[in-house]
């Protein structure tokens, strides 16, 4: 992971704090992947629900939604609700898309279609 990958994902990282964003870490217990919730951002150190130390940001990665798998009631409703750009960038967060390109730059994981349940 580049510097810059790695300012990019805590910059995201700390905007979605809170709204119990899921992520993999890895090596978690066992030296194997462990689903954990995001808690905090201090500096390059992320907090979990799984410890009350912190861990390296390069040894997590959030579980997010691609914006192609946004549904079409999404869809209206992420273009006709938002009076400013800061309200509209909130749902995203809340609704966990990836609009940064962490997936495909491999900073993330395509969340399972059920993870993240929509409302």
């Amino acid at each position: 992971m580049t510097q810059e990958e790695k300012q990019l994902l805590l910059k995201d990282l700390c905007a979605r704090i809170p709204y119990r964003t899921i992520v993999q870490l890895n090596p978690g217990a066992y030296n194997k992947p462990e689903t954990c919730i995001l808690t905090g951002v201090h500096g390059e150190r992320v907090h979990l629900n799984v410890d009350s130390d912190p861990f390296r940001v390069d040894h997590i990665k959030p579980y997010l939604r691609s914006m192609s798998s946004m549904t079409d009631e999404e869809e209206n409703e992420y273009i006709n609700t938002f009076l400013s750009m800061w309200d509209a960038v909130d749902w995203l967060n809340a609704h966990h898309f990836d609009y940064r390109g962490l997936i495909p730059m491999g900073s993330a994981i395509e969340a399972p279609k059920d993870m993240y349940k929509t409302k």
